[in-house]
């Protein structure tokens, strides 16, 4: 099927790389239904594409790039909801806030994204007694102090 995008245009994804959010995003609620779109050759740096509205798109990138030492459980709800069954079907994403110069971007570390890669089910959890935050410096990789 084809999609309408914010950064690449009209582009053409396969149902099956759906990710389906049934509560959608914070933020984005009406939004249940993604797509995960490479935006540089390494793979790094990605789009989390809604397919119904191009403009809702998010800057994502897989935390441990970045932050190696970054960790979390996944509550009982979560494991529930997503129906994981084994720690490789999990993919975790983190929202970038894009800013210039580049190397002051941020990465949200509070706020995983939590994908199953076997059913293509997701849920962004809310971390709590964490000490990550919101925006954390990726220029600065393994710290994860809160940076503002």
């Amino acid at each position: 099927m084809n999609i309408q995008t914010k950064y690449f245009g009209e582009v053409e994804v396969n149902r099956d790389d759906v990710i389906l959010f049934p509560n959608g995003l914070p933020g984005f609620e009406q939004e249940q239904e993604f797509v995960v779109l490479p935006i540089d050759e390494a793979g790094i740096y990605q789009s989390l594409q809604s397919i119904k509205s191009e403009e809702i798109s998010l800057v994502v990138v897989n935390p441990y790039v970045f932050f190696k030492a970054y960790e979390f459980f996944l509550d009982d709800k979560t494991l529930e909801a997503l129906r994981i069954e084994s720690p490789s079907e999990v993919a975790v994403f983190s929202v970038l806030t894009l800013r210039e110069p580049f190397s002051d971007t941020t990465a949200n570390l509070q706020a995983p994204i939590i994908v199953n890669t076997r059913n293509q089910k997701g849920k962004q959890l809310i971390l709590t007694n964490t000490p990550y935050m919101t925006r954390h410096l990726i220029a600065e990789g393994g710290d994860t102090d809160a940076h503002t």
